[in-house]
């Protein structure tokens, strides 16, 4: 019951933000989830013997998001020069065999945690970016749930070691969920826009939402996986215990880690070849 209304409450707040809120609105919301998030990995990466600095995760969370929304073609300057200041402070701070290793952690849990979350507001400015914004939320959820207790039901057939409970059966239930949950919110922006709301309106082919569908839900499957992972590295079950029912921050948005920059590649790949919209 403590997993289905923390659910239910965490995804009336972000429907209220995509819909209701400015983009600052969703910017903040997404900054502080990050800061949350990075917090956890932090913990996990440290546990694992690495000693990467809070303050600059803390704070290298916060700039990042703050140079994304106010000058996102600054974002991969940010990044190196964010970098470097790691680099830096733990060549002068730390053990030297800690150098190398302390620094790539550090730096892949801002691209693996702050990044991903700094493309839903840029999503969201995009023309159609509220609809897109809600149609991969809905597959994400949609394939967690599906796999979660489908795989529990019927699950035979395991999956993968990195996640035990992960099942063949429970991984094709995901792909089924996404799919008709994201045909779901194409139908009813159909259905809206035919009595002149446009709201949900997407002007794509059916078969072009089927397959984005499929490609988030393989996203979001592989981002569930590799949490597990750096989990089961670090020695532990949840990344925390701050959403009754779920664990940690980072569990509930590992899937959305990988799912977001998936779409976000898919919209560049658009805008580059001058496609169709998605």
């Amino acid at each position: 019951m403590k997993r289905i209304l923390t659910a239910l409450l965490l995804i009336l707040i972000v429907v209220a933000l995509v819909f209701l809120g400015q983009l600052w609105m969703l910017a903040l919301a997404a900054c502080l989830v990050a800061e949350l998030a990075a917090y956890e990995y932090f913990h996990l990466a440290n546990a694992g013997g690495a000693r990467i600095p809070a303050w600059w995760m803390a704070a290298s969370t916060a700039l990042l998001f703050y140079v994304s929304y106010y000058r996102p073609e600054a974002q991969l300057p940010t990044l190196s020069v964010l970098a470097l200041v790691l680099l830096a402070w733990t060549g002068f701070r730390g053990a030297l065999d800690r150098v190398l290793p302390d620094a790539a952690l550090g730096l892949f849990g801002l691209m693996y945690v702050a990044y991903p979350l700094t493309l839903l507001p840029l999503i969201w400015n995009r023309d159609d970016g509220k609809p897109l914004l809600l149609f991969l939320m809905v597959c994400v959820w949609a394939g967690d749930i599906a796999a979660l207790y489908v795989g529990r039901r019927f699950g035979r057939h395991k999956l993968s070691k990195l996640s035990p409970n992960k099942t063949w059966e429970g991984t094709i239930a995901s792909i089924a969920g996404s799919v008709l949950a994201g045909l779901g919110v194409v139908y009813a922006g159909i259905l809206l826009s035919n009595r002149g709301n446009t709201v949900l309106h997407i002007l794509e082919p059916v078969w072009q939402s089927v397959l984005l569908a499929v490609i988030i839900n393989l996203a979001a499957q592989l981002g569930d996986l590799l949490e597990s992972a750096i989990k089961r590295g670090a020695g532990v079950k949840d990344s925390g215990t701050l959403l009754p029912g779920h664990g940690g921050v980072l569990d509930r948005i590992d899937a959305l880690l990988l799912a977001a920059p998936a779409l976000w590649c898919i919209l560049l790949l658009k805008d580059a070849f001058s496609l169709s919209r998605f």
